[in-house]
């Protein structure tokens, strides 16, 4: 179909590369927040992995998003407009034609129900990196004797060691797949069904308004500056709404097989909450605000500005 473009696609895989590298830092402390329970607070956190780990400890596990969220993005961003355009074409008759409000939201949905087939094992792999240290490793196991009712567990008597479980993503994800098939690397894609599906329709749509806002005199491009403010904040409304499901998401891919504390959403769900009370389902909304903004607004630019390269480009060719 002629109104399928792959400009999307390719613009849509630059500004993952761009986002990852700005985020991840803080996605590590997201992920560490809401997976264990070893940390008082955001600071406490960042400070821990700082001294224990040194710096590259923010930093663990991206090499796997790199490349992995580079396809996903574009995947995501591909699809979306393109997703537009064809209900342009088959509502309107114009591929041009700009979509309502109603259109935007059935592509965003689309998007994040598309989103979770390639997304659920990259983010089973990077938080399963993330979580390689001794200390949430033990937090990890007393939930599971407090679950099981039999007291805290320590490190020695199940067997676990100083080493790290993965060499790297290749190994993470050929152990899982030992251990527990394909469906083991799905593990926790309901909940980020849960999560993507209204998750990008609060993504797409204030990006979309407060763009138009922000460029009143109707301009088709708007300004570098609208666009990063713009990004910025649909990313951190969209993370922000997304917390309570990105926390079982986190908490259900964590769960390791051998130690297994969830056997479903709703158990996940009614454990946490039993334990740790209704506050646990908001923890590491502070970071997925903070970390939302630099990251969508890198997003953003990066493939506005590259789609506007292509386009010019092909152009004046």
């Amino acid at each position: 179909m002629s109104f399928i473009h792959l400009d999307d696609f390719i613009a849509g895989w630059i500004g993952g590369a761009s986002s990852v590298v700005v985020g991840h830092p803080l996605d590590t402390v997201k992920t560490r927040l809401q997976a264990g329970n070893s940390y008082r607070n955001t600071l406490h956190c960042i400070l821990t992995i700082y001294r224990k780990e040194t710096v590259t400890g923010f930093f663990k596990g991206m090499s796997f998003p790199l490349a992995s969220v580079t396809v996903y993005n574009s995947l995501v961003f591909g699809f979306f407009s393109n997703t537009q355009r064809v209900i342009s074409k088959y509502r309107y008759g114009n591929e041009l034609q700009p979509c309502g409000m109603l259109d935007l939201t059935v592509a965003s949905a689309l998007t994040g129900l598309m989103s979770v087939g390639l997304g659920a094992p990259v983010d089973l792999v990077k938080i399963r990196l993330q979580m390689q240290t001794q200390t949430v490793l033990a937090a990890n196991l007393q939930l599971a004797g407090s679950a099981a009712g039999g007291g805290s567990v320590q490190l020695g008597s199940v067997g676990v060691a100083d080493r790290r479980l993965y060499r790297g993503p290749v190994h993470c994800v050929s152990s899982i797949l030992r251990s527990e098939g394909l469906p083991g690397l799905y593990r926790g894609a309901g909940a980020m069904v849960l999560r993507d599906v209204p998750g990008y329709t609060l993504y797409f749509i204030p990006y979309t308004v407060l763009c138009g806002l922000l460029s009143p005199d109707g301009r088709s491009s708007a300004h570098p500056a609208s666009i990063c403010l713009a990004g910025g904040l649909a990313g951190s409304i969209s993370w922000v709404t997304a917390t309570p499901a990105d926390v079982v998401k986190s908490r259900m891919q964590a769960d390791a097989q051998l130690h297994r504390k969830y056997t479903g959403i709703l158990h996940c769900i009614s454990q946490s909450y039993r334990t740790e009370g209704l506050k646990v389902f908001f923890r590491g909304a502070s970071v997925n605000a903070i970390r939302g903004f630099p990251m969508s607004a890198t997003m953003f630019l990066t493939y506005e500005l590259s789609l506007k390269f292509f386009r010019s480009f092909r152009r004046h060719q």
